[in-house]
């Protein structure tokens, strides 16, 4: 096991303690399951079931989101070959990926900021809640990672979105929204396969994206309407990108952190530092992330 994977372990059972952390190094080997969403600005339920059913694919509906499916018998790449993934009836995407925008309920005609958006999951996911009625801003400062979000809004039928090639750090704080998500840079250690190497599991890497998580939750809360609500998400289940982040902000502006409505949605949750806020545990339906939602003062 390389030096970059000891250091994750140390880390967690630092955090969780050793009994804990078997249990999210046992979560991280197992298989997950391939997941996806119906995208309902192109299609429907029903539609979508019939021909997967005639493709014999046997699927779970995630009981908290009607538009969430398991698939129990294929894979990944024996749905892409489908053409209502070619066309962009449904969307691959991991289940922990879709709670962040469902912690942040977005509502039709509301101005809303994703400020780190490519490849677009929680965009599209955006979009097909407000049902298209939202005016999305969408960032992405990469270029190719850009023209990846555009392809992908695009394929799934977006029309209500501005999508914007800069670093969210530059966005004029003469804009303000009602709504922002923040799915912030982070390390993977929610998602990473423990027997890979990770080269951005050491201190002075993950040093490097606290830095970057601080910045930008400090753009967001600046360009966020006062009285309104932001979800901060990363991948990772340290603290040191979570709650140690969120901590720091707390002393630098008048916020509060609100209760998340996921927490009825028996999800596999670990241990947070921060009264209401949410870690998921990596297993064969999860991957490992965090959320937190906060309303300016």
């Amino acid at each position: 096991m390389s030096n970059t994977n000891e250091f994750l372990i140390k880390k967690l059972e630092e955090q969780y303690g050793k009994e804990l952390s078997k249990t999210i190094i046992e979560g991280y080997s197992k298989k997950r399951y391939t997941t996806f969403r119906i995208n309902t600005l192109k299609s429907n339920k029903d539609e979508i079931l019939k021909i997967l059913k005639e493709n014999n694919f046997k699927l779970i509906n995630v009981d908290w989101c009607d538009y969430a499916f398991i698939i129990l018998n294929k894979t990944e790449e024996d749905i892409k070959k489908l053409q209502i993934y070619k066309d962009g009836y449904i969307y691959l995407q991991s289940l922990s990926s879709m709670l962040p925008v469902l912690a942040l309920d977005p509502k039709e005609n509301e101005h809303i900021l994703d400020m780190t958006a490519s490849p677009g999951s929680k965009t599209t996911q955006i979009a097909m809640i407000t049902k298209n009625k939202s005016c999305i801003t969408a960032i992405e400062k990469n270029k190719i990672r850009f023209d990846r979000l555009k392809y992908n809004l695009d394929k799934q039928g977006v029309t209500c979105c501005t999508v914007m090639n800069i670093d969210s750090l530059k966005l004029d704080d003469l804009f303000t929204f009602d709504k922002i998500l923040l799915d912030a840079p982070c390390s993977g250690s929610g998602t990473i396969s423990i027997y890979d190497e990770n080269k951005m599991l050491t201190i002075e890497n993950i040093n490097k994206i606290k830095t970057i998580q601080l910045n930008l939750l400090r753009k967001a809360l600046t360009i966020l309407k006062p009285h309104q609500k932001m979800v901060y998400s990363t991948c990772s289940i340290l603290s040191m990108e979570n709650e140690e982040v969120i901590n720091i902000i707390m002393k630098e502006f008048n916020i509060k952190i609100i209760p998340i409505n996921l927490k009825n949605y028996d999800l596999p949750l670990l241990p947070t530092k921060i009264e209401n806020t949410i870690c998921v545990c990596p297993n064969e339906y999860f991957e490992g992330f965090f959320i937190c939602l906060i309303e300016k003062i």
